[in-house]
């Protein structure tokens, strides 16, 4: 199965909320993939074509230009001062999470 084959099978399975949430946490400059890895099981190529998707041209090629080779993107690139996934202040819509 090839990789984009995969990552629609994959968006497949996501709600419409859950899909909301990665874009949301994709555009996030301190979430790192990492995280949407760990809580939805994407992978970052998988991520690149759900936001491909899901997001107009201009959009998506703005969001690229802005996150390729970001350090905080990516945990293993980052300092000690880049801990947080999100800005302290940052509201976080729970979607009926506790």
């Amino acid at each position: 199965m090839s990789q984009t084959s995969q990552s629609t099978a994959q968006s497949t399975l996501l709600s419409e909320a859950d899909v909301s949430r990665v874009i949301e946490m994709a555009w996030e400059d301190h979430t790192p993939f990492d995280a949407i890895a760990l809580l939805y099981g994407l992978s970052e190529p998988q991520v690149i074509v759900l936001m491909r998707q899901n997001m107009k041209p201009s959009s998506f090629r703005m969001w690229r230009k802005r996150v390729a080779g970001r350090a905080s993107k990516h945990v293993a690139r980052r300092t000690t001062d880049q801990a947080r996934e999100y800005a302290a202040a940052q509201y976080k819509i729970r979607h009926g999470r506790k």
